[in-house]
Parts: C-alpha cells; sequence; structure tokens
C-alpha cells in the first residue's frame, strides 16, 4: 500500500492533467474504502497537492481533492491542520459557493472542517479565520444554496460556536439574523435541528442578548418549545439549552421575556424534562429553576 501511496501522490504533480486526474479519483477510492490507507496517503505528501487542487477550474478534480481531504481527515487531523495554506484553500471553495465551486466540493470542504473542529484544540484557529466563518454564514443565508451545503455548513458553524471566545465573531459577522431567518423560513428535514443546536452555543456569551433581542429571537425559541408548533425532541432541547444560556448570560431584557412564556412553551420545558435525555433534562430543570423559581411558579417537581 506503501508503494501505491507514493506512487498516486507522485501523479498528482503529473504534467498531464488526465494523468493527476485519475490519480485523485484512484485516492478518493482509496480513502473511502480503506481506513488504514489514509495516515499512509497523507505521509505519502498528498496533502498539500490536494490542497492546491481546491483551487482548480475542474469541477471533477475539485471534487475528487475535496473529498480525498474529508476521508483523510476523519482519521488523521494533523496532516491537513499542518499543511500550510489548506485552510485558504477551504476558504477559497467556501467562498465561491454560488459561483466557480461546485456544489460536492463545498460541501465536502464544510464537512472536512467540522471534522477538523472535532479536536478542540483546532476550534480557536479555524475559528479565528475570519472569511471562513463569513462564508459559512453567506452558505445557510443564501436561498438557493442546496440543503446538504446548509447542513454541512450549520454543523461547521456549531464546531466553531463549541469554542467560547469565537461567539462574538460569529455574532460580529451575522450569524444571528441568518440562522433565525432559516429556523423562521426552511421547514426541511433535520435543518432546524441543526440550526437550534448552533443558536444554542451562540447564545452562551455576553453579546447574545441584544443580537437575539434585535431579531425577536427569545419569541422565536418560545413558539418553538410551544406544544402546539410541533417541534421535534431535538429541537426543544436546543431550544431549553439556548434560553438558559441567554438567561445566564443575558440580563433584565432576556429575563423578562422568558417570563411571559405562554403556557403551552412551558408544557414544551416540561415535555423536556420528563422525556429528553439526561442533558436536556438538566437543561430544562435549570430554566424552570432560573425564571422565577420556576418550580413554585408553575408546579413542577423538580
Amino acid at each position: 500500500m506503501h508503494r501505491t501511496a507514493r506512487s498516486l501522490v507522485k501523479k498528482l504533480g503529473s504534467v498531464s492533467e488526465i494523468t493527476r486526474s485519475e490519480a485523485l479519483a484512484e485516492l478518493r477510492l482509496m480513502t473511502k474504502n480503506d481506513e488504514e490507507s489514509r495516515l499512509i496517503i497523507a505521509e505519502a505528501g498528498a496533502v498539500p497537492y490536494l490542497a492546491e487542487t481546491l483551487y482548480s477550474s475542474s469541477h471533477d478534480s475539485q471534487d475528487n481533492a475535496a473529498a480525498t481531504l474529508l476521508n483523510i481527515s476523519i482519521s488523521s487531523r494533523a496532516p491537513l491542520m499542518s499543511t500550510r495554506g489548506l485552510l485558504d484553500a477551504i476558504s477559497h471553495v467556501l467562498s465561491h459557493h454560488a459561483t466557480s465551486s461546485s456544489p460536492s466540493a463545498v460541501q465536502s470542504s464544510a464537512a472536512t472542517l467540522y471534522s477538523l473542529l472535532v479536536d478542540d484544540s483546532y476550534r480557536s484557529i479555524i475559528g479565528a479565520k475570519r472569511d471562513i466563518v463569513y462564508s459559512l454564514i453567506e452558505i445557510i443565508k443564501r436561498p438557493n444554496s442546496p440543503p446538504r451545503s446548509i447542513k454541512d455548513a450549520l454543523k461547521a458553524l456549531f464546531g466553531i460556536a463549541l469554542f467560547p471566545l469565537n461567539r462574538s465573531s460569529l455574532i460580529d459577522l451575522g450569524a444571528v439574523g441568518a440562522l433565525f431567518s432559516l429556523v423562521m423560513k426552511d421547514g426541511r428535514v433535520g435543518i432546524v435541528e441543526d440550526t437550534t443546536a448552533v443558536i444554542a452555543q451562540i447564545a452562551g456569551c455576553e453579546e447574545s442578548e441584544s443580537e437575539f433581542l434585535k431579531f425577536s429571537g427569545v419569541k422565536v425559541l418560545v413558539d418553538l418549545l410551544d406544544v402546539g408548533t410541533g417541534s421535534s425532541e431535538r429541537i426543544k432541547e436546543n431550544t431549553v439549552g439556548a434560553l438558559l444560556n441567554l438567561v445566564r448570560c443575558g440580563g433584565g431584557g432576556v429575563m423578562r421575556e422568558v417570563k411571559e412564556m405562554r403556557p403551552g412553551a412551558v408544557e414544551g420545558i416540561k415535555d423536556v424534562m420528563e422525556n429528553g435525555t439526561a442533558k436536556g433534562k438538566s437543561k430544562a430543570i435549570a430554566l424552570l429553576k432560573a425564571v422565577e423559581g420556576g418550580a413554585r411558579k408553575w408546579d413542577v417537581a423538580v
């Protein structure tokens, strides 16, 4: 396998476009089907070539390079993050999502970011690349973005938001308005679940209160909790987490709006407390306690 990997990587540097294309297709297949091949191919020096190919005008080459990088990142993140210019190449693909980049390459590039963000030591590095963050937000804002591109962009934004110091940058770059617009306008399966997961993370910073109030975010979240809305359990858990973070990090404006929750929304919190995951239950209890000693006001046993 080592010999095959070295041979294919050597072909990536060929002057023949056909030779390069064939090698890219073969590397994509190998890294998809053989987990052990990923590190071997990375150690053979493939990553710089793959990163450079993300700038290609050929959609086939761009697709294969992006998919191969994604496959390698699942098993071996360090070779990617140690390659100079890799994040710039990914940024190039994402920033041209509406023009020259192929949709598949955009999706693979966003998914690669999410894979890299699993390692918490990379979250501050990727989050500091404002061009990447901006492009991810633009993808979810664009009405014509494919659902897969939106979902992969949301997952990358979630990974970025897991690092607390990235949250204010997300707010500065317009993430909150884009996210709540998705919640209001996009009913596709999984989109609202992923969107509320990002919202819950961004809510956990001091800057979140004014931005959430600006976009009527608390009202939207309360509506999602209302049992009459028919939100999924995951949406309700994410919403409870978002409101709890807002209450903890925000001031009087958020607290006033949360206190005015309709009975249907309170029932939604109770539902999470009774039927949610262990983490969801604890957040629901904490939210009820945070709002005027919730247990006394709403007769909930905690």
